[in-house]
């Protein structure tokens, strides 16, 4: 019953025209003998890189082949940069786990991050605010920049280069899929065409290659997504003083969340989600506007122990602004398939958890796939990939729809709501518990 069902699933599914390489079932029969890998990471981003180094450090893996695609060039830095980057990521608790575990996290703490053991966040319309916080000032997350997380993965991948190849510059344009059941005269794998016609075979594909995934338009996975009415501002702030800067702080406007996230004693990270219009407007205005824009979008008059540092200067060309949007995948997996990170799902940044989301798919995949490797099974058998789906949908889901929730709550000045939300906020930072679970779910 379940073969038939999973036959009927992988025939059913529809190829989207116009979005990609057309789903395919049709049999190999190419004279060519491809290089057969065991798995192939379609996408070298943060989340494709994390997945690559964790399969290759993984002691089940030691005899397996595994391809990284990344389309485009390695980057190498000889010396950290002086000047911050404006992408940053809030790394969680659990997600600093998930690269310790492979030797990443050591080189992110011998370049640069920043702790922050405190979140503050409340409403412009009420004053309302909640904080989080922990008892015993354990670090509740860090701010790192992209650039410096992608360093690490890219030493990592270099100390596990007899395990895993890395193709850059290298994008594939184009997959035939096997049946879930093959005969005899056709390939059991998945056969993946590169831009430069060279053609090569993997037991299983894991597409990390972002929201507008190639490989999940190929597969004729359907996504569920809409663009929300706000564009994120990011920019790298210098403070007015230095200061101990170890708190994310985050406020609510009617046009969209604000927040600064701790750099170091004297810098913090911008991330403004706000129309599309403002957006654009907070990008070309002059420097002395920009600033008093965001000094004027926290409080005053509130006690001092609560108020964010104020801004006096902003990097030059560090400010610049990308659209946002909500996106979830309707399956994860499929027959020698899998989806992870933006792939499987897009998030509004204002609960900064997008990046974990990717990094906790990780950790469930490899799981899976390290008892298969261990216990000698086909690692594109849908007997462990709907366990991984199973564990990642119930958790993405929950937080994909709070998110969307929240943002919407917090987009308007109807007065019934702003009255709903501040008894929300009220109610929960007066309840340690819940405000302990939400801590929790947060630093998986």
């Amino acid at each position: 019953m379940a073969a038939r069902l999973a036959l009927s699933r992988w025939r059913a599914a529809p190829a989207a025209a116009g979005r990609g390489p057309l789903l395919s079932c049709r049999r190999w029969s190419g004279a060519k003998a491809d290089t057969v890998y065991d798995v192939v990471v379609s996408g070298g981003g943060l989340v494709g890189a994390a997945m690559a180094c964790a399969l290759g450090h993984d002691t089940h893996f030691c005899d397996k082949k595994i391809l990284l695609l990344e389309a485009g060039p390695k980057k190498v830095w000889e010396k950290l940069p002086e000047t911050y980057s404006n992408r940053v990521s809030s790394i969680s608790p659990g997600s600093a786990t998930l690269l310790s575990s492979f030797g990443a996290w050591d080189h992110i703490c011998n370049m640069r991050y920043r702790a922050f053991r405190r979140m503050q966040v409340w409403d412009a319309c009420s004053e309302a605010l909640i904080m989080f916080d922990k008892d015993n000032l354990d670090d509740m997350g860090y701010i790192v920049e992209n650039d410096v997380i992608m360093c690490a993965l890219t030493k990592q991948l270099e100390a596990v280069s007899d395990r895993v190849t890395v193709l850059y510059r290298s994008k594939a344009v184009g997959y035939t899929w096997p049946y879930p059941f093959p005969m005899t005269d056709s390939s059991p794998w998945v056969h993946i065409t590169l831009g430069d016609g060279s053609t090569l075979q993997t037991k299983l594909l894991i597409g990390a290659d972002g929201h507008n995934s190639g490989v999940r338009q190929a597969a004729g996975i359907q996504n569920i997504s809409w663009n929300y009415d706000q564009s994120a501002v990011v920019a790298t702030l210098h403070l007015s003083e230095a200061t101990e800067n170890n708190v994310a702080w985050q406020r609510f406007l009617p046009s969209g969340p604000i927040a600064l996230l701790p750099l170091s004693d004297t810098l913090s990270s911008l991330v403004w989600s706000t129309s599309h219009e403002h957006a654009a407007e907070l990008v070309s205005m002059d420097e002395e506007k920009f600033v008093d824009a965001i000094n004027s979008a926290f409080p005053t008059k509130v006690s001092a122990r609560q108020l964010p540092p104020s801004v006096a200067r902003v990097d030059a060309r560090s400010r610049m602004s990308f659209p946002l949007g909500l996106g979830h995948a309707a399956e994860y997996v499929r027959p020698r398939l899998a989806l992870i990170g933006d792939a499987a799902h897009r998030v509004h940044p204002l609960a900064g958890q997008g990046v974990n989301m990717g990094f906790g798919d990780i950790s469930s995949l490899v799981h899976h796939l390290s008892a298969a490797a261990f216990n000698g099974k086909d690692l594109g058998s849908m007997s462990h990939l709907t366990g991984y789906e199973t564990d990642r949908q119930r958790h993405n889901t929950a937080l994909l729809a709070a998110t969307d929730l929240l943002k919407r709550l917090y987009s308007t000045s109807a007065t019934p709501l702003v009255l709903l939300r501040t008894w929300g906020l009220q109610a929960t930072n007066a309840v340690s518990p819940l405000k302990e679970q939400i801590m929790a779910f947060a630093s998986k």
